[in-house]
């Protein structure tokens, strides 16, 4: 039996719901979550997000890399062609967390072990580290802000999440980039 299979039940019942039913592609809250694909931090429990309310991106430690960069520019090119010059601004949320298995790259023996595996650089895997959450959402931040390829319509807040508590504290207050 795959493991995928009580989740398609579920997603049977989730389809009788109708819930699904006329979404658009440009979220109602006009927000992007960038944030870890661990499964503890899934930003519709811990910020109860709904289906259509906000676009999320995850990936290791929640890090913003060229590729997320890239999707959020995407998304802003789309926001700009459907809309024009009528697009609401949206908020780029960086949201890191406590606990965060990317630690686990900040140890040079995992590190040459995952390079080793992936052809990764040792340099860009110790740079994805979250050892201190406040520290890399401040320098994710900084790095969306001064990105060319980030809209000028956009601004940019950085959060974490406590795994212990539950709570989300506002690390970097939301603001207009830098450019």
């Amino acid at each position: 039996m795959s493991n995928l299979n009580p989740l398609l039940d579920r997603n049977r019942s989730f389809a009788r719901t109708s819930a699904h039913e006329g979404l658009t592609p440009i979220p109602r809250h006009q927000l992007v979550v960038v944030t870890c694909m661990d499964g503890r931090v899934d930003p519709a429990h811990i910020l109860g997000v709904e289906l259509g309310d906000a676009l999320v991106i995850r990936n290791s430690g929640g890090r913003v890399t060229h590729d997320v960069l890239q999707e959020i520019a995407f998304i802003g090119a789309v926001t700009e062609m459907m809309f024009g010059d009528e697009a609401e601004p949206f908020e780029v949320a960086v949201l890191h967390h406590t606990g965060c298995g990317s630690g686990f790259l900040a140890d040079s023996g995992f590190r040459a072990g995952l390079a080793a595996r992936t052809g990764a650089e040792d340099q860009a895997l110790a740079d994805s580290a979250v050892t201190d959450p406040y520290e890399s959402v401040g320098r994710d931040v900084a790095l969306l802000r001064q990105s060319p390829l980030l809209s000028d319509r956009a601004s940019v807040s950085g959060h974490v999440y406590d795994i212990d508590t539950g709570l989300v504290a506002t690390v970097i207050p939301c603001s207009e980039v830098d450019r």
